[in-house]
């Protein structure tokens, strides 16, 4: 995630770097959501039966390589090829990882395990971007790439290391093939989450990109006060995501549409009284606590909308998810280079109000039909099944 995210930290050095504007290196996150957003989904298919231990080690590799790249280039062509590389990367890992994590927990604490997966976004935020900004101000933002890229090789080895085998996931005892062969999108919650989720990611991008302009033209923060903020920002998040997991296991929809509302609330109080340090300051505080709480929520939101097809359906979530990573920052950097930073909050406030709306009106996805051999945190490891299964109960 720090791979992704870093670009914003390190914003105006950047672009300074390359010789080109704050808008168009801000297009870099487009560049890697959009590559992302077309991998993840085909990802539990592409790989087939392949271990998915090899295939998260190698997308580490993948991304030691893109970020390699990026300290090398001297110009708008490379940072494209280089943010490409990344979004092949990403894409697996995002397209794996909460299907993975479920696996590796017993299934009651399978919302648990996703929460401390999707943990590694906050964990991004809380450490990865502001360590980043504070490298890239020491050291020049190329080091701050070259950092990430030393870390993915050592993470690659780590994951060889630590995670057991991990082969094709097997369907769970009585699924239904129908169910099972059905468009995902056929399903009324899971698409209507997927709009949702849309709206308020392509909103929270849209500013969060160029948040660092934010307040450096409308607050007059310097370099290090920004640093902190983020920082600040992070935690927040921390917070955010551990919380809305626990929340979101019982009640996904009301859990998503508060983050909403604390989206729209951040963006608009930024969006009126952003001149003052203050106010700003809280504004962040609770942009972090409300997007940090997202990825979560919308992940078990999907989840329980189908519960029996977990790999296929995060795969989904996450193309949608970076898809709108992808347009929010594309539509921040066109209003960004066609208005002002003001017109940009604005804009991105009333996104956020139609998200909120679709989540409203649209149905519950805890009262959407499960049946049977379902279960929330999807499919079991086949271990837990036949331990169940040896002691007499239903798995």
């Amino acid at each position: 995630m720090t791979s992704e995210m870093l670009p914003v930290g390190v914003l105006t050095p950047m672009a300074d770097g390359l010789q080109i504007s704050p808008g168009r290196a801000g297009f870099s996150l487009s560049i890697t959501g959009l590559v992302t957003a077309v991998i993840a989904p085909v990802v539990p298919r592409a790989v087939g039966a392949l271990d998915r231990r090899v295939v998260l080690t190698a997308a580490m590799v993948v991304l030691a390589a893109g970020n390699a790249l990026t300290t090398m280039a001297h110009g708008f062509g490379l940072l494209v090829i280089s943010r490409v590389i990344i979004g092949i990367g990403m894409g697996a890992v995002w397209g794996l990882s909460s299907a993975v994590a479920t696996r590796l927990a017993a299934p009651r604490n399978a919302s648990l395990a996703v929460s401390l997966t999707i943990g590694g976004v906050a964990a991004a935020s809380v450490i990865g971007v502001p360590l980043g900004t504070l490298v890239g101000s020491a050291f020049g933002w190329r080091a701050a790439f070259a950092s990430l890229s030393a870390a993915a090789v050592l993470l690659a080895v780590g994951l060889l290391l630590a995670l057991p085998r991990l082969p094709r996931p097997t369907a769970p005892a009585g699924a239904d093939n129908h169910a099972a062969r059905e468009p995902l999108l056929r399903t009324t919650s899971v698409s209507v989450g997927l709009v949702l989720i849309v709206f308020l990611v392509t909103a929270h991008f849209a500013a969060y990109t160029y948040v660092r302009p934010v307040l450096e033209e409308r607050t007059g923060m310097s370099p290090g006060a920004i640093a902190l903020l983020l920082l600040v920002y992070g935690l927040f998040g921390l917070v955010g995501n551990f919380a809305a997991g626990a929340l979101a296991a019982r009640r996904a929809r009301a859990t998503v549409l508060s983050l909403a509302v604390g989206i729209s609330a951040a963006i608009v109080l930024l969006a009126l009284f952003g001149t003052i340090a203050g106010v700003a300051g809280v504004s962040v505080a609770l942009w972090g606590l409300a997007y940090g709480g997202l990825s979560v929520a919308g992940q078990l939101w999907m989840t329980q909308s189908a519960p029996h097809r977990i790999e296929h359906i995060t795969g989904l979530y996450v193309g949608a998810f970076t898809a709108a990573i992808a347009l929010g920052a594309f539509l921040g950097g066109t209003i960004v280079e066609a208005a002002s930073i003001t017109p940009l909050l604005w804009s991105a406030a009333g996104l956020a109000v139609v998200a909120l709306a679709v989540g409203t009106f649209g149905p519950n996805p805890a009262r959407q039909p499960h049946r049977t051999g379902d279960s929330i945190s999807g499919p079991e490891p086949r271990e837990g099944a036949a331990a169940k299964q040896t002691a007499g109960t239903s798995a």
